[in-house]
């Protein structure tokens, strides 16, 4: 055995190095010769067969896949470098005696792609899809004779695979567990949600070495010892768990489903496709961000008509609620009255703020409804004190659309029973947008959330609120895998620590927002609802505070990505504020997006441009570290005159003193230049480019 493996690392070798030549040629002759090679081996004894090796466009990425003793194996490396050493492949099965025997290569097809699609909105328009792949089929080599399909994909960017397993004749197949494997190649540092929490996502981010870590939420973002910069994820979530990772041994990695409550982990008809398992590889942590690879990996838009989906900016009747101005609930401050809507509404006008989201507006909230318990919420009844017809028509009056809001408090069996009645009412009342709260530790007091029954849970209601033209913005979500390319209408979630926490909890520590873009913002837009302005929250809570200073807040719209962006303060403090017009101008669809600096969690500097204008936004924040930013400005173009306008930190301040003091200046600049920044402890800055 000892010999054997010897000699199957130095075929992989020098496979890589053939593998690396014709790929890189990416010609016909390449396809041919492939073919040629592996066919007298197809059908061949489990330990005969040749290894597999597949490179990415650009040659720096690597998969090589073979059978260990008739078991599938995968390893991946990096420019010569190795991330993955060999790892285990394939599952387990609840009935006794079905799991998978030695297998043999039943097969080998090879796939490629090289073609641009236009996001119906993102953070960048025009998204180029560049891999190689390769499908390799499987067959059991002894008993029934099973097939299993192992489709692997190459991108300059990283790498993914997934498992298809046909229909074979087990209507009551169930899988207990996915024996996929990340066993990295060196440690690292990384940065972890613990999975198997009652708040979901809702955490602060933990830093430790790789070898420390335990059961996390992906995206796992790791710098590897090797200088490498990794993230672990999925794409494509359909009728699946979600995938957890355990750490086994050291740095040894393996995926891990989140079960039903009876123990099972996905239940299949028989037949089953996982969703893609991915790993980015960068060798600098903006280009984590600027990936593209997970959405590449869903399927094309499936809504023919998307023209009723509309990224905007909205006010809500929400912060004051959060900080004990108002409240959910009826009562004498109700936040959700017809009075205060018209306030606020009369607000988004003076604004030119588009939209409004009121929450609270419908029977069942009491002061637990927060509570695990099973609410009986009303989708259609309005409490006391609002009228809905009322507030929609006011608001068309004014030109603003109401957003709408389902709080089901997870119990999903009263939702489930209203929810095309209150779609439709939603809908007669011109509401394109809706807003829809699962709070709780379980859904239906039993099922994770990011299990495969919250996973079909949610895409249920998505496809549902399309068919009513509704927009989604999902809290106490399931994690996005990129499902927005397939139905756009899924506009934003939550899954991360927003800013509500701040206004009744020890609040998001400076570092927080200098950490997420690089990991739960790798997954897909997150409704933080940024856009405090009064950062001490003088009407709020004794001691709370927001740990940003205003400025770091307006930074915050262009670092985190959201097509839907709440201006989250009460809107008083906008009123007559320096900082409005930024919050007016700033856009939420985007035409492309470039990381100027990065280091995960201390600092980032991100320049996107508007998609409807020639104006570039800019957005810069760092954590406790006060930070001078000099930024070379080669993103604007060449030939071409910009008045920056910068709102900033005043000199002297902190997140924790002066922190509400914005100061604004302008410039005239060009593309040679360099936009010097100075950012003070917890701060940031916004910039606006337009162009002369």
């Amino acid at each position: 055995m000892e010999f054997r493996s010897i000699k199957r690392l130095e075929f992989n070798a020098k496979f890589v190095e053939r593998g690396g030549m014709y790929s890189r040629i990416c010609s016909p002759l390449f396809a041919l010769m492939f073919s040629f090679l592996m066919a007298p081996l197809l059908g061949a004894a489990p330990d005969e067969s040749p290894p597999v090796s597949l490179l990415s466009p650009d040659g720096k990425n690597s998969i090589l896949f073979e059978l260990v003793d008739g078991f599938p194996e995968y390893r991946v490396l990096h420019d010569g470098v190795a991330v993955i050493d060999s790892s285990p492949m394939g599952f387990t099965f609840k009935k006794a005696g079905s799991d998978l025997g030695r297998m043999m290569i039943a097969g080998i097809e090879e796939t490629r792609a090289d073609d641009t699609w236009t996001q119906v909105w993102g953070e960048k328009k025009e998204i180029r899809n560049h891999f190689n792949g390769v499908i390799v089929s499987l067959k059991e080599a002894e008993g029934p004779g099973r097939a299993l399909e192992i489709e692997f994909r190459a991108f300059d960017d990283g790498i993914a695979f997934r498992y298809t397993y046909p229909q074979q004749g087990e209507g009551d197949l169930v899988i207990m567990d996915e024996l996929t494997g990340f066993n990295l190649a060196h440690d690292g540092q990384a940065w972890w949600i613990g999975a198997y929490q009652d708040n979901r996502y809702e955490y602060l981010t933990t830093k430790s070495a790789v070898s420390d870590i335990d059961v996390v939420h992906t995206p796992l973002t790791i710098k590897s010892d090797s200088g490498l910069y990794l993230s672990f994820h999925e794409a494509r979530l359909v009728d699946f768990a979600s995938m957890t990772i355990r750490r086994t041994d050291g740095c040894s990695l393996k995926a891990d489903l989140v079960p039903w409550a009876d123990g099972d982990r996905v239940k299949t008809d028989g037949s089953f496709t996982t969703p893609w398992r991915t790993l980015q590889i960068a060798e600098a942590p903006g280009d984590l961000i600027t990936s593209y690879m997970v959405l590449n990996l869903n399927d094309p838009c499936v809504i023919d008509d998307t023209s009723w989906i509309q990224p905007h900016k909205y006010l809500g009747i929400w912060w004051g609620m959060h900080i004990g101005k108002y409240t959910f609930w009826e009562s004498p401050t109700h936040g959700a009255s017809t009075a205060n809507a018209k306030e606020y509404i009369d607000y988004c006008a003076r604004f030119g703020i588009r939209h409004l989201l009121i929450e609270g507006w419908n029977k069942g909230w009491t002061p637990a409804w927060y509570e695990n318990a099973m609410h009986m919420f009303s989708f259609t009844q309005s409490t006391d004190d609002f009228d809905l017809k009322t507030v929609t028509d006011y608001a068309r009056q004014k030109g603003v659309k109401i957003i709408g809001y389902h709080e089901t408090g997870s119990n999903l069996i009263n939702y489930l029973k209203q929810v095309d009645e209150g779609m439709e009412l939603y809908r007669s009342m011109g509401v394109n947008d809706v807003k829809i709260g699962q709070v709780g530790s379980r859904l239906n007091m039993t099922e994770w959330h990011h299990g495969q029954f919250g996973v079909n849970y949610y895409r249920q209601v998505l496809k549902k609120a399309a068919r009513y033209q509704l927009t989604v913005n999902f809290h106490e979500p399931i994690k996005d895998t990129g499902e927005r390319r397939t139905f756009p209408n899924m506009m934003s979630r939550e899954g991360a620590r927003g800013m509500e926490y701040d206004a009744w909890s020890e609040g998001n520590p400076p570092d927080h927002t200098a950490t997420i873009p690089f990991t739960r913002m790798l997954s897909g837009p997150m409704d933080f609802t940024p856009g405090i302005l009064d950062v001490s929250i003088s009407q709020g809570y004794e001691g709370r505070d927001v740990h940003t200073t205003a400025a770091k807040q307006l930074a915050l719209y262009v670092v985190l990505f959201s097509p839907i962006q709440m201006l989250a303060d009460l809107p008083e403090n906008y009123d007559g504020h320096p900082a409005l017009p930024l919050l007016q101008d700033v856009p939420v669809d985007w035409e492309d997006t470039r990381v100027l600096n990065a280091s995960i969690g201390e600092y980032v500097t991100m320049a996107r441009k508007d998609r409807h204008s020639d104006d570039w936004y800019l957005g810069s924040l760092t954590n406790e570290a006060p930070r001078d930013i000099e930024l070379p400005l080669s993103f604007i173009d060449a030939g071409s005159s910009y008045e920056a306008t910068v709102y900033g930190d005043a000199d002297g301040i902190s997140w924790s003193q002066r922190a509400a003091e914005v100061i604004v200046t302008r410039q005239t600049v060009e593309s040679s230049n360099t936009l010097v920044l100075k950012l003070a402890p917890g701060g940031g800055a916004a910039v606006r480019f337009r162009k002369l």
